[in-house]
């Protein structure tokens, strides 16, 4: 795996992910790495953004070294990055009322263009939320050897494009701005629904424009699997800890579905998501074991009611946020991968506080995580 960075020169280059996670490891002075990955889902990134913000409550939030955000993820990931001090923008930008008008129609329009909905208040939403602060910060961060890495997908090749975020807020200059909000909503961008982002690319001595669309057309969620290796001689060492979010389901339950285009292609997406999340899991937990890294991951329960992935009203943005928040803040979000032996009874009051278990009380999870 290759990452998109961004030099002093204002010029991009590929960087391995092998150099990358080298340098890390160097800086980190052989402490274990942790690492956060986001996945897609659409209005589901309320989950991943409520479980952030919970696990600031228990205080053992780590500081992740690296995230890695697709989609509705990527828009998690800059605050997932940031750390506790930018929690109370994470919550105004995943329950406030700014993205109720997300899907516009773009009328006779879509006839002849490349998407259903127009995809200006999404780029509106996304710039009102990266402000120069959030740039300055992600910058004094990367200059620390933190990674902040999202997915696009280009059009034209097909294939995955990883963005090197640090390195765009560090080096970018008075464009740092502009870019940084371009490739969050080019990640969003679902195929034929919100149109491609074009992203100006100068690169080993020449220019050209690329559309990019949404990550997770290609790749559900991402863990470089350099970074996964403990490499470590000492007995008892901490290894290298992976927390993989899933804004979704990794099983879906059987549902009415309206008879709409949009219930029907959000249900589609829902389920092909569903599939390729389950085999990417597989591949990240198997590469995390012959590495030696700890792997723990959570989902939302197919019994939670988000029937819809495409509604992106409060009404259902804030419920799901704070369902992630109370289930991470009481301790009940993780589960191990292969599941540990331990004592899963939830706390005290948690089975009267949720009408849906917690991720980690789900038994689907518990078998998953031992098949």
């Amino acid at each position: 795996m290759t990452f998109r960075t961004l030099g002093p020169d204002q010029r991009f280059s590929e960087l391995s992910s092998t150099t990358a996670a080298e340098r890390l490891r160097i800086l980190r002075a052989g402490e274990p790495l942790s690492i956060l990955a986001l996945s897609g889902g659409g209005a589901g990134g309320a989950f991943g953004a409520g479980a952030v913000a919970g696990l600031t409550r228990t205080g053992a939030r780590p500081a992740f070294d690296v995230v890695t955000g697709v989609s509705a993820g990527a828009l998690v990931a800059p605050y997932a990055f940031l750390g506790p001090a930018w929690d109370a923008q994470l919550l105004e930008a995943f329950t406030g009322a700014a993205g109720e008008n997300l899907l516009q129609s773009r009328g006779l329009g879509v006839i002849f263009g490349s998407s259903v909905y127009s995809g200006r208040p999404l780029q509106q939403l996304i710039d009102a939320y990266v402000s120069d602060a959030m740039i300055r910060a992600v910058a004094r961060e990367a200059e620390k050897g933190r990674l902040l890495l999202v997915a696009t997908t280009d059009v034209a090749s097909g294939e995955s494009v990883v963005w090197d975020l640090g390195a765009i807020a560090r080096n970018g200059g008075a464009s740092a701005r502009t870019l940084f909000r371009d490739v969050l909503v080019a990640s969003a961008s679902v195929p034929g629904m919100f149109p491609p982002v074009i992203i100006r690319v100068d690169e080993n001595g020449w220019s050209q424009t690329q559309a990019h669309v949404d990550g997770a057309a290609t790749v559900p969620f991402f863990v470089p699997p350099a970074f996964l290796l403990t490499a470590s001689d000492t007995v008892g060492a901490r290894r290298t800890a992976v927390f993989v979010i899933v804004d979704g389901s990794l099983g879906d339950a059987a549902r009415t579905t309206r008879l709409t285009a949009r219930s029907i292609l959000s249900r589609s997406i829902r389920l092909g998501l569903s599939h390729l999340l389950l085999t990417t899991l597989e591949l990240t937990a198997a590469t995390a074991q012959l590495d030696g890294a700890d792997l723990q991951y959570s989902s939302l329960p197919a019994g939670y009611p988000l029937s819809d992935s495409l509604d992106f009203s409060a009404k259902i943005r804030g419920p799901l946020f704070r369902y992630a928040y109370d289930c991470a803040q009481a301790g009940r979000f993780w589960t191990a991968f292969p599941r540990a032996e331990q004592d899963n009874t939830p706390l005290h009051g948690m089975a009267q506080m949720q009408p849906v278990p917690c991720p980690a009380d789900d038994p689907y999870f518990g078998y998953f995580a031992t098949r």
